[in-house]
């Protein structure tokens, strides 16, 4: 996949057609695809980019965020999260268990001292739709591709 530097609108919905947020900004996303790609099947559908473009690229829930997974809620008391914290519904924050493997969690819900925390990503478990619409769109020069190959994520 060749790298491209592409600057777009985006209007993000899912398969029912509800909008779930929208972007028209001017920022700068260098797409290269790859194995470390948060989205590859954007990153794929962004390829070959022209400026004015507009495309619409349907990611099935496996293909974006994956499956919801019930398995990745945890429910614990205050006492077992850092004194410091001050949670509230919808705060994420980022912790490590015993083992030392570090979870982005997000807080579903407070009771009394009991906190439920869920590590699915926000989208998981939905088909999304990106309604693109490309602002600047140019191929990447080498050094561009060689600062983004130090960068795991492959789309920012």
């Amino acid at each position: 996949m060749k790298a491209q530097i592409v600057s777009f609108h985006c209007v993000l919905k899912n398969k029912l057609g509800k909008v779930l947020s929208s972007t028209f900004n001017n920022g700068v996303i260098t797409v290269t695809g790859g194995p470390g790609v948060v989205l590859q099947g954007l990153a794929e559908g962004l390829q070959n980019l022209r400026k004015g473009e507009k495309r619409k690229i349907m990611l099935s829930a496996e293909k974006a965020y994956g499956f919801y997974d019930p398995q990745k809620v945890v429910q614990c008391m205050r006492e077992e999260l850092p004194d410091h914290l001050t949670l509230r519904h919808g705060d994420h924050v980022f912790l490590s268990s015993d083992d030392g493997v570090g979870r982005n969690l997000r807080v579903i819900e407070i009771s009394g001292d009991r906190f439920t925390l869920d590590g699915n990503h926000p989208l998981a478990g939905q088909d999304l739709i990106f309604e693109i619409e490309a602002t600047q769109a140019r191929d990447a020069t080498a050094d561009e591709m060689s600062a983004n190959s130090e960068d795991t994520s492959g789309l920012h």
